[in-house]
């Protein structure tokens, strides 16, 4: 089941394991806390999950609704990570994964059918690759090299129903860049938190829901720290991570 590069680990508060590389691909703590900021409906409904990497964030959201959930990976590599953890979990009636280009995925899946759409797109401008390093798996999933901030945001639109939500995590210092795509494509954004590495040091990451064709309010939710200082996780993202028990 595995290859020599890939591991097994634990999505600990869902009781579910993942396929994971790290010379590949690994869900960094984003996808945690994207997959718990989204809102979802909890029995019938239909959620997307843009840029799902091995499938992280589908599995989940699995544990929070009986929804029908869809994962959209660009790369093969990554797909098939993805369909062979939700294999093994058990999951392949409630999420399925579709290999392509999230910018032609809407003419596939059908436009304005679903309630929900998560997406945690590539973070950085394709000129801005200052780790020369990086294995074609990462480049891919963390820079603009065939996705970016706004057609993501454009295909979240497209694929949503009047009035359904959809969920971004991105960099702090993209939260203009965000905010005007959203609005461009009929996203108005309604709930935003900001995420700090510990407290008193600048936010590094933002979690945005916006709800198509929605009236303009937007609530900003308490600021969420990673770090104590003690150096270990806070209390909450503890829970997050965990489960509310530890």
């Amino acid at each position: 089941m595995l290859t020599d590069d890939e591991r097994l680990d634990y999505l600990l508060a869902e009781n579910l394991r993942i396929i994971q590389s790290p010379s590949v691909f690994s869900f960094s703590l984003d996808a945690v806390l994207l997959a718990r900021f989204a809102y979802v409906p909890k029995k019938r409904g239909r959620i997307v999950d843009l840029c799902t990497g091995n499938g992280a964030i589908p599995l989940f959201l699995s544990a929070r609704t009986e929804s029908t959930i869809t994962g959209v990976e660009l790369q093969p590599r990554l797909a098939g990570m993805a369909r062979r953890s939700i294999e093994f979990n058990g999951l392949d009636g409630q999420i399925d994964i579709i290999e392509g280009d999230v910018k032609e995925i809407p003419a596939q899946l059908g436009y304005e059918k679903f309630d929900t759409v998560t997406c945690n797109p590539p973070y950085f401008p394709a000129h801005d690759m200052s780790d020369k390093n990086l294995s074609e798996h990462m480049a891919i999933a963390r820079h603009e090299l065939h996705l970016t901030l706004d057609e993501a945001v454009r295909s979240a639109s497209q694929l949503l129903k009047q009035g359904g939500k959809a969920a971004f995590v991105h960099r702090a210092g993209r939260l203009i860049d965000i905010m005007a795509a959203m609005r461009n494509n009929r996203l108005e954004p309604k709930r935003i938190r900001l995420v700090y590495p510990k407290a008193g040091k600048e936010a590094n990451t933002l979690l945005i829901e916006g709800i198509k064709d929605g009236k303009p309010d937007l609530k900003v939710l308490p600021p969420l720290i990673v770090y104590g200082d003690d150096g270990e996780y806070t209390e909450e993202v503890r829970g997050l991570l965990y489960g509310s028990e530890q």
